[in-house]
């Protein structure tokens, strides 16, 4: 059974082969999203990783969480579902201007 892992605190030129290297040491990756800025194209700082074994991922836990890479502390824990969020905008207005 895969599990997700959230890795979080990465530098901010990480690439998806850079963080598949780290964690193959703890067991098989089956897939790595580092998550992008849309703005700016370069990574945000976090990342998603499937491990393809349960102990595979407590092992990168164990193992990463915490540890010095590329002169940040890593964050590996396994990831949460995605909360939902309220639907919608935010104050950019949109409705109808008081006239006078």
């Amino acid at each position: 059974m895969s599990t997700k892992l959230y890795v979080g605190n990465l530098p901010f030129d990480v690439t998806e082969n850079d963080l598949r290297d780290m964690l193959a040491q703890h067991g098989p990756v089956n897939e790595i999203n580092v998550i992008m800025d849309k703005g700016t194209g370069r990574a945000r700082g976090f990342a998603f990783a499937t491990m393809n074994t349960e102990e595979g991922a407590k092992a990168a836990i164990l193992g990463l969480n915490g540890k010095d890479w590329k002169g940040r502390a890593l964050t590996v824990n396994e990831a949460r579902p995605r909360e939902d969020r309220p639907a919608g905008g935010g104050g950019y207005g949109g409705g109808q201007r008081a006239r006078y």
